[in-house]
């Protein structure tokens, strides 16, 4: 692993510690680099701020991780990893929800979700001609589905057990799919 990576992964950790107990507009650079023994300059050199470490560590331990389930046999296994995700580090994703590094998480829950559904799109499209904007249009539509599910979910105290939400979330999609491509591929044809 090279010095940058760990470096970054240091102030990761530091980052998400952090955040365990003080809200993350109360955290300053100088805490980060005392907490993990770097200075600023190494951090300036990583990152142009606070807000860009929280995204890149959403990007990397998250978004990632979610990449092999982007099938219409595997997208409820990657959004279960998106809910284990947000609970193994709920510490971090609630404080994250309630600051203004919520686009982050906004902007997280978005990419990972839209590139889940915007998979199984693909897969069921197959050779049907339908417009790459009708397929992202669906794709957008029930990405903000999710993502409103998720937040609710996490401003509720993550009390519903998410195995429920995906089981109950399965039940409406399940086939709308397939029926919104069928229905695009004849407004073309």
């Amino acid at each position: 692993m090279s010095n940058s990576l760990l470096t970054k992964k240091a102030l990761a950790h530091s980052l998400k510690t952090l955040m365990e107990h003080v809200p993350l507009n109360k955290i300053s650079v100088k805490h980060l680099v005392d907490d993990c023994g770097l200075n600023r300059q190494t951090f300036y050199y990583h990152f142009q701020d606070i807000f860009e470490l929280l995204g890149w560590i959403y990007q990397t331990e998250a978004v990632e991780s979610i990449a092999p389930y982007r099938s219409y046999n595997t997208w409820t296994d990657g959004f279960y990893r998106i809910f284990c995700y947000i609970e193994a580090n709920k510490a971090f994703c609630c404080n994250t929800l309630d600051s203004l590094g919520r686009t982050h998480l906004d902007a997280y829950l978005y990419e990972v979700t839209n590139d889940l559904i915007m998979g199984v799109i693909q897969e069921l499209a197959g050779e049907m001609e339908v417009d790459i904007e009708d397929k992202r249009f669906i794709a957008n539509f029930y990405t903000l589905a999710f993502t409103g599910l998720v937040i609710q979910w996490m401003r509720g105290g993550m009390k519903d057990d998410p195995k429920m939400i995906i089981s109950k979330l399965s039940v409406l999609i399940e086939g709308n799919f397939a029926k919104a491509l069928h229905q695009y591929k004849k407004k073309l044809s």
